[in-house]
C-alpha cells in the first residue's frame, strides 16, 4: 500500500512538474520584415536559412548552432561553411527540408521561392522573412530573432554594437557634399541596385546618390550608354567569388566619362554589400571612405587646374 501511494505521489509530482515546465516556456511573436506576425510557441531549436546573409544574421544573433540546414554560398562565418546544404537561391530539396523538421525557416523572398515556399506553408512549418532595405533595419532583425531563438543577450549587444557604428558612420557624412554614383553589381550583363536596395541606403549615408535609384526592378539591368548619358562621377565596382574588378575596367574605355577622368573607378568587397546582414556596417564603411576618394580626386584636379 505505502509502495504504491509513494508510485503514484512520484508520478503526479513529475506530470505536476512537467506541466509547469511547460506553462513557463512562453510563446514569443515578432514581426518579419513583410510585415508578418510569427509566432511560436516555444523558442526554435531546429532553422533553415534560405540565403546566405541570413546566415550571416543568425550567427551574429547567437543562433548558428541550431542551423540545420542552408543554401550554396552561405560561406560566412567560417562555421557556416560545415551546415549541409538543402538548396540553392534558385530551388531547394523540399522533401529534405520537411524530413529535418525545422522549428523555424528564415527565408528571403525572391520570385524563384514563390512557388516553393507555397508548398512549404502548407506544412506548418513558421517563416520569418528576411530583406532588410535599410541599415537601421539590421539592429532590429538581430533582436528578432534572437527573440525567436532565446539567445537575446548575443542578439541585443550584436544589435547595440552595429547601432552605434551607424550612428557614428552617420554623424560623420551628414554634411558632405554630394557624389553621384553608380553601383555596378555584375559586367555582364550590367546590373546595379534600386533605391529600395540597403546598398542605395548606405550611399545616402555617405552623402551619395544612386544614379538609377528610381527605377522599379529592385536589380535592374542598365545598358552602358545609359551609363555614359548619367555620366556619373563614382562608380563602384564588386568584387566576388574571385573576380578581381568585376569587369570595372571596361569604363577605362571611354575617356570623357567623369568618373574615369578623375580616376574613379574603384572597387569593394561585394559580400559586404550586396548581402543585406551585419557585416553591411563594415560595407557601408568602404563606400564611405570610396565616396571620400571621389571628393579628395574632385579637390586634387581643381587645385591642378590653378597651377
Amino acid at each position: 500500500m505505502h509502495k504504491l501511494f509513494r508510485i503514484s505521489f512520484t508520478t503526479i509530482l513529475l506530470a505536476m512538474l512537467s506541466t509547469l515546465s511547460m506553462y513557463g516556456v512562453a510563446a514569443v511573436t515578432v514581426t518579419d520584415d513583410l510585415g508578418n506576425k510569427v509566432t511560436l510557441d516555444r523558442p526554435a531549436r531546429r532553422v533553415i536559412s534560405l540565403a546566405p546573409h541570413v546566415t550571416e544574421l543568425i550567427f551574429a544573433a547567437g543562433g548558428g548552432s541550431k542551423i540545420i540546414g542552408t543554401v550554396k554560398y552561405s560561406d560566412y562565418p567560417e562555421a557556416a561553411k560545415a551546415i549541409p546544404r538543402i538548396g540553392d537561391l534558385r530551388q531547394v530539396d523540399l522533401e529534405r527540408i520537411i524530413a529535418l523538421k525545422p522549428d523555424l525557416m528564415v527565408v528571403w523572398m525572391h520570385g524563384a521561392f514563390n512557388q516553393q515556399l507555397d508548398t512549404l506553408r502548407k506544412s506548418g512549418i513558421p517563416f520569418f522573412f528576411s530583406e532588410p532595405q535599410k541599415l537601421s533595419q539590421v539592429p532590429e532583425t538581430l533582436i528578432n530573432l534572437g527573440q525567436l531563438m532565446e539567445t537575446e543577450a548575443i542578439a541585443q549587444s550584436a544589435a547595440a554594437t552595429f547601432q552605434q557604428q551607424l550612428q557614428q558612420l552617420t554623424i560623420q557624412n551628414q554634411h558632405k557634399s554630394k557624389v553621384r554614383s553608380f553601383y555596378q553589381v555584375w559586367g555582364h550583363p550590367l546590373y546595379t541596385l534600386n533605391d529600395k536596395h540597403i546598398v542605395s541606403d548606405a550611399i545616402r549615408l555617405c552623402g551619395g546618390e544612386n544614379m538609377f535609384g528610381a527605377l522599379a526592378p529592385s536589380a535592374p539591368v542598365v545598358t552602358v550608354e545609359a551609363v555614359l548619358q548619367a555620366n556619373p562621377e563614382l562608380i563602384i565596382g564588386t568584387t566576388s567569388m574571385g573576380d578581381s574588378k568585376n569587369d570595372i575596367d571596361q569604363w577605362k574605355n571611354f575617356p570623357t566619362l567623369l568618373a574615369n577622368k578623375n580616376h574613379n573607378l574603384l572597387v569593394i568587397e561585394g559580400d559586404l554589400m550586396n548581402r543585406p546582414g551585419p557585416r553591411t556596417i563594415e560595407g557601408a564603411k568602404a563606400i564611405c571612405a570610396l565616396l571620400d576618394q571621389a571628393r579628395q580626386h574632385r579637390s586634387t584636379d581643381m587645385a591642378k587646374g590653378l597651377k
